[in-house]
């Protein structure tokens, strides 16, 4: 038995999923996966503390550093996303569509951001939400509502195709 018994098969399992979720948060994949290694490195200093479901925990820590823009380093608020390192979730190559999302998550604040892929990447209710990064679910609610009229906002000037129309560009 190795001190960190059920981490190996825990990443094999979960590693790429977790990894896809730091790439959206963060913004491409090389800050993800320091993003991804430094929650593992707080999961291993904790191990011993850590009761009942470690990916839980692994997740929450991801969205905590992320919103905290982790180890107080400061990231441009626009961030430019690795799409293609992103796991198409319904099996289909919808890449434009997907570009256009990650372009879009891109644009909002850390918070906004966690907030969304927890709601519709992770698929987690308001309740579940407001659990993992500790706050109300009012705050969810409310950021939920910011982000998504945010995300309107950046898009609507988008073309069919998910690509933003050029400046001076005429439909």
């Amino acid at each position: 038995m190795t001190r960190f018994d059920g981490l190996g098969p825990l990443m094999a399992e979960r590693g790429r999923a977790l990894l896809a979720t730091a790439v959206l948060l963060t913004g491409n994949t090389a800050a993800a996966e320091d993003l991804l290694q430094a929650a593992l490195e707080r999961l291993m200093r904790h191990w011993h503390r850590v009761r009942g479901d470690r990916e839980a925990y692994l997740r929450r820590t991801l969205y905590h550093l992320a919103i905290d823009d982790w180890r107080g380093r400061r990231r441009r608020r626009e961030v430019s996303l690795d799409a293609d390192s992103l796991p198409a979730r319904d099996g289909t190559e919808a890449l434009h569509l997907r570009h256009a999302l990650v372009r879009a998550l891109a644009t909002l604040p850390p918070r906004q951001r966690a907030v969304l892929v927890l709601r519709y990447w992770e698929q987690l209710t308001e309740a579940e939400a407001a659990q993992v990064l500790g706050c109300s679910v009012g705050t969810i609610k409310s950021t939920t509502s910011r982000a998504l009229a945010r995300l309107r906002e950046v898009t609507a000037a988008w073309t069919s195709d998910g690509v933003p129309a050029r400046k001076g560009a005429r439909s």
